[in-house]
């Protein structure tokens, strides 16, 4: 019985199809040295020096395929090849396009990529190579595919076919991600440096050499944690978080009576810049520069929660899937803390429900499960320019290209930026969106409230934080500004500027560094809100709202302050509420988020959260001191 193996579509220039071929066929061929294979060859020669195999035989077929007149004499050869010697043929493979259906072989159609087809410039292209593409397929019994990424494509248009996934790397094994990572990068950086010599840039591959590492590390990857996976998710996520509240609920009889309680938190050398907080500090930071910029070497954690994941969009668990289950799972738990220690007080409680509701829900639910219905992924409550990628152009590519769901998320996107985040701010300022909705504020609310006595309350803090906080805002609109005369004008750069370079500094600097690694990685050292202080550009606009136009504001009755100090200790945003509570005057801060904790843990009920008349907002006494009336 022969195998039969048409490349007459292969020459002698390097491809990815031949690369494949040689790979996996040198080896089918050594491994399986009783079976006989038949190699129908044209322009690669070197074919028969290459793969000089005592089972393999060689048929040259004369029509070079220059053109379609000879192409189609080749295919008309190679079924009549077939046909005669189908007797004695138990499977064909085509790297070319099968024409003619054989009933008796197997016969097998491998496909390397399908850019021509599905993205063909125009209507009539796309509809004439499907037509033909449809046509194709129907002439096999298997097809084989070289990734999941061109087998979802396929699925999308042609529900119905079975296709095998079949990588090129074979016969090599790594035993660990750094030396993979290291020969995929290595590879990816010499194939790179040979097409850009050649100025072949359609060829180059442009993504970050870590994240490229990781999308194939995930496919190849094998092991005990892959076949596993419920085992492993249990050992981890289940017993963390069985850990976790087994050490958080008890507080509901050991803190005694409700109220809310912070006893020996200065003491603590975890929540005190102590050993532990410092060992907190650098295993939260070195996660963080792990999942933004090294993804390769996590790629066993992800399967972890591949079943989750397939479960909601249908695709396995990215990295960043494996961050928003992560997120929503400390959240939670420590949401658990939250309602203990603030049991007596239903603001916290509903703030708390509400954060947990639109992190879980909003940020991490609805964008898994439109990617299912193959609909653009969103978060609906991220406004820009915290959102600062909105307005790129591939995102607006892709929402338009999505048709009337892309349009209205456009429109959605625009609206909530320009009129619904400024008129909530104006009824019942920052808050709403900060202490209420946002999920950076979630997670600082909920594992980061053991940290919020750290934040800095001196005036050079509350100097620093204004120019940096306000000069995020500032670079994220300029930057904004270039993306869409970019868009518009179709020019690359302005003022001699690159746009996509702006781009990468900003998403590098404030989009990783800042809103990961130092936003959650330092609450251990300045705080649980460092990122909402001083890198958040959602932030400084809905402060810059609130400062004059706003109906919030923290009224004051200085004469019932003890100067315990309770509420400056425990302001996250750095704000000295005390030095307002002994003179009575009500509190207008642009930092201001509106969490309530300051009120919370006042012994005397000075202070009050209010949505006032924007008329004598503010209130401040001739006397510093003193029982004096509004």
């Amino acid at each position: 019985m022969k195998y039969i193996l048409d490349i007459s579509c292969l020459d002698e220039l390097s491809s990815g199809a031949k690369q494949r071929f040689l790979n996996l066929y040198s080896s089918l061929i050594k491994t399986n040295n009783k079976k006989k294979f038949v190699i129908i060859y044209t322009k690669f020669t070197n074919v028969k020096k290459i793969l000089n195999y005592p089972n393999v035989s060689f048929v040259k077929n004369n029509f070079n395929q220059d053109n379609y007149l000879n192409k189609i004499i080749s295919i008309i050869f190679i079924f009549f090849y077939i046909k005669i010697k189908y007797k004695k043929i138990k499977t064909i493979e085509y790297f070319t396009l099968p024409f003619f259906k054989i009933k008796k072989p197997k016969t097998i159609f491998t496909i390397h990529d399908v850019r021509r087809i599905f993205f063909a410039k125009n209507l009539f292209s796309r509809f004439f190579f499907k037509f033909f593409f449809k046509f194709f397929l129907n002439q096999t019994t298997s097809i084989i595919v070289v990734s999941n990424a061109i087998k979802n494509e396929i699925k999308k248009y042609f529900h119905k076919l079975k296709i095998i996934v079949i990588y090129n790397v074979i016969d090599k094994k790594f035993s660990d991600p750094f030396k993979f990572s290291s020969a995929i990068i290595k590879a990816l950086e010499k194939s790179n440096a040979f097409h850009k010599k050649n100025k072949e840039w359609s060829k180059v591959i442009w993504n970050k050499p870590h994240s490229f590492s990781y999308v194939i590390s995930k496919e190849a990857g094998s092991g005990p944690i892959k076949e596993n996976k419920g085992l492993f998710w249990f050992l981890t996520f289940g017993l963390g978080i069985f850990g976790s509240l087994l050490y958080i609920v008890p507080n509901a009889i050991t803190l005694g009576p409700p109220g809310i309680k912070n006893n020996g938190i200065y003491f603590n050398s975890t929540t005190n810049k102590g050993y532990l907080g410092w060992f907190v500090f650098i295993f939260l930071v070195s996660f963080y520069v792990l999942l933004y910029f090294f993804p390769d070497y996590i790629v066993n954690w992800t399967y972890i929660v591949d079943p989750i994941s397939q479960s909601l969009s249908g695709n396995l668990a990215s990295q960043w899937f494996l961050y928003g289950f992560l997120y929503c799972s400390v959240m939670t738990v420590m949401a658990v803390r939250m309602y203990i220690k603030y049991r007596n007080n239903k603001y916290q409680i509903l703030r708390t429900t509400s954060v947990l509701f639109f992190q879980i829900v909003f940020a991490f639910l609805i964008p898994e499960i439109l990617v299912r219905f193959e609909k653009p992924s969103y978060d609906f409550k991220n406004a820009f320019p915290l959102d600062y990628d909105f307005f790129f152009s591939w995102n607006l590519n892709s929402l338009i290209e999505s048709g009337g769901f892309g349009l209205f998320i456009l429109v959605w996107g625009i609206v909530l930026t320009l009129v619904i985040v400024p008129v909530m701010v104006y009824f019942f300022g920052k808050r709403w969106y900060c202490s209420w909705v946002c999920g950076c504020g979630g997670l600082a609310e909920t594992l980061g409230d053991p940290f919020r006595h750290l934040s800095n309350k001196s005036i050079g803090a509350w100097k620093f934080e204004r120019w940096m906080v306000h000069g995020v805002l500032a670079f994220s609109l300029i930057m904004t500004g270039f993306t869409l005369y970019s868009y518009f004008s179709g020019s690359q750069a302005v003022l001699g500027i690159k746009t996509q370079s702006i781009q990468n500094i900003y998403g590098f600097l404030i989009g990783s560094i800042f809103a990961g690694v130092i936003g959650t990685g330092f609450y251990p050292i300045f705080g649980n809100r460092v990122w909402c202080r001083f890198g958040c550009p959602l932030a400084a606009y809905l402060g810059l709202v609130q400062r004059f136009k706003s109906r919030f504001r923290i009224s004051t009755n200085g004469g019932q302050c003890i100067s315990c100090g309770n509420c400056s200790t425990y302001c996250e945003m750095g704000i000295d509420v005390r030095a307002y509570a002994q003179k009575g005057q009500d509190i207008v801060r642009s930092s201001c988020v509106g969490c309530g904790v300051c009120s919370a843990v006042c012994p005397r009920g000075v202070l009050k959260l209010e949505n006032g008349p924007l008329e004598n907002r503010t209130f401040s006494p001739e006397f510093p001191l003193g029982n004096t009336l509004k």
